[in-house]
């Protein structure tokens, strides 16, 4: 079953389809679709594709297939004597030339997102051995952000759990050196071990407390702990 704003996109396309031979702009579906930003077409984008509403076809940028609507199993027909072929989603409503096209998809899609590197793994338990060089990195909408540098952190353990934070989750963690009591942070202990953690203050000690019971609270001397960031966002695969 498709939510009210995926089944709002997926005919608000379907539509523009029939009319003009090419699917909208990304801001001509923010705007119908009464969105703040693109980030949001692209999540409803990628929930009709897993459902097998529509398919993005390889090797060409944006380029939509409709595959079926809510009340159909099947896909929608062509028009009577014509060969139907997917439509590049563009941003004007004029046909333009499909190299000219493609590239300007790729840039339009490369400004909606940042992304972001993943730095290791870090742990939501045992601390394990401090952050590790930079690995790869993955593309997040700006609303997952907020002002500053982030990067991202494979989360092992279940220390965190009461927090909905749980094993193999990716956390995504702003860069910063100070943080407020009850503040998610990376907390780097003697410079040896990183750990994920709520941040509480004690007097002159530093608690990191867990999202478990079955984890003790730890608590450190000021000058044993540092901190290495906030965390912001999570992602998560099923």
């Amino acid at each position: 079953m498709l939510t009210k704003k995926q089944n709002e996109l997926l005919r608000f396309i379907h539509e523009r389809l029939k009319e003009a031979g090419v699917p909208p702009s990304f801001d001509e579906m923010k705007d119908a679709l009464d969105l703040r930003s693109k980030s949001g077409i692209h999540r409803l984008i990628l929930a009709l594709e897993e459902r097998g509403f529509i398919r993005r076809l390889p090797n060409r940028a944006r380029a939509l297939e409709i595959l079926r609507m809510p009340d159909s199993s099947a896909p929608p027909s062509p028009a009577r004597g014509k060969k139907f072929a997917p439509s590049v989603i563009e941003g004007n409503l004029g046909r333009v030339h499909p190299i000219a096209s493609q590239a300007a998809a790729e840039d339009d899609f490369s400004r909606s997102v940042i992304a972001i590197p993943v730095m290791g793994r870090i742990a939501a338990g045992t601390p394990i051995t401090a952050l590790q060089s930079r690995s790869h990195t993955i593309s997040l909408p700006p609303d997952m952000l907020s002002p500053g540098e982030h990067y991202a952190l494979e989360v092992r353990g279940d220390s965190m759990i009461e927090a909905g934070i749980f094993d193999a989750d990716t956390v995504v963690i702003r860069k910063q050196d100070t943080a407020e009591t009850g503040d998610i942070i990376v907390a780097l202990i003697d410079d040896e071990e990183a750990t994920l953690k709520r941040l509480r203050r004690r007097g002159a000690s530093i608690a990191l407390e867990a999202a478990n019971p079955a984890y003790e609270t730890r608590i450190f001397g000021p000058d044993r702990v540092r901190i290495q960031g906030k965390l912001v966002s999570l992602l998560r695969r099923y």
